[in-house]
């Protein structure tokens, strides 16, 4: 169960922090990236697994940036991860805690993609960065990793990509052997939802001004409508076995919903924890219900590699 006190004094935390802040539209790109990289964002520090070890795939498009994460025991499959940040901010450094976890926890190899970043790389190019990366891990899984059953997911932004990248990997590659999804906070309607469009414009982690504003920048002219770029839209056909995870104070709320509600309606196996007023990114500020959300996932995870 959510503490409602913890998540009260988050959400306290966060408007106070950003209160009287610019927001994304009046700040350069290059100045919001280096705030994260130098711990002034409201995330705080980042902190840097020592076992990671950064290296490259070949792929036709030319070499992407992955960062790897080896299990300490065994290892069950390889996990393909796709870091949020609106398509414009992150990187595959900046929850090494977390996917090192995840790895020892679910026995997998965990492989993050450094795909290209809007606006200086619009739409198409992270998510054909994502494709082409996948394609490359699992030609490449049993010699290089050491297993040859694979997971996928990301968060916000991360989550969109993964799931456009199962949908590719299906219907480009005729790829259909990807054992789960993980999918958190995720974006999956780009002309916005609901809730991403009543959420307001206050200090927040993500809110509805802000939502547009990576959108325009990803998007850039992208039909919207196109399931490619909106997935909620997609025929889900074939899709794995996924796990939803959001809080009732974030704006992408009803995208989890929906997809939730899509992938059950397709027949398919969906597992979703909706936690009582946890905002945006809740699992990154070290919050209580962070551990509930990881394990539930890591299991999740680890019990589809052993069906």
């Amino acid at each position: 169960m959510t503490d409602r006190t913890e998540m009260d004094a988050l959400n306290a935390r966060i408007v106070h922090d950003l209160r009287g802040q610019p927001s994304v539209r009046e700040v350069p790109v290059e100045t919001l990236r280096l705030a994260r990289e130098e711990g002034r964002s409201v995330f705080g520090p980042l902190h840097r697994s020592n076992r990671a070890v950064d290296d490259r795939v070949p792929t036709p498009l030319g070499d992407i940036p992955i960062r790897v994460f080896t299990p300490d025991g065994e290892r069950r499959g390889v996990y393909i991860h796709f870091h949020g940040g609106g398509w414009v901010l992150g990187g595959t450094h900046h929850q090494d805690p977390r996917l090192e976890q995840l790895s020892d926890e679910s026995g997998q190899v965990v492989v993050s993609v450094g795909y290209r970043l809007a606006p200086e790389h619009p739409h198409p190019a992270g998510p054909d960065d994502c494709e082409a990366a996948a394609v490359s891990i699992l030609e490449r899984a049993g010699s290089r990793f050491g297993a040859t059953r694979f997971t996928m997911g990301g968060e916000s932004a991360g989550a969109h990509l993964a799931l456009v990248t199962a949908l590719r990997l299906r219907d480009r590659h005729g790829i259909t052997n990807l054992r789960a999804l993980n999918l958190l906070y995720g974006v999956f309607d780009l002309r916005l939802t609901p809730s991403a469009r009543l959420f307001g414009n206050g200090p927040q982690v993500l809110a509805t001004d802000s939502m547009r504003w990576f959108i325009e920048r990803f998007a850039s002219g992208a039909d919207l409508d196109d399931p490619d770029v909106s997935p909620l839209l997609a025929d889900l056909t074939g899709m794995p076995p996924a796990i939803f995870t959001v809080g009732t104070n974030d704006p992408l709320l009803d995208d989890t919903l929906f997809m939730h509600q899509r992938w059950q309606a397709a027949g398919l196996e969906s597992l979703i924890r909706i936690y009582p007023d946890a905002p945006h990114a809740f699992d990154a500020f070290g919050v209580s219900v962070s551990a509930d959300a990881h394990h539930r996932i890591n299991t999740f995870l680890k019990a589809r590699l052993l069906d």
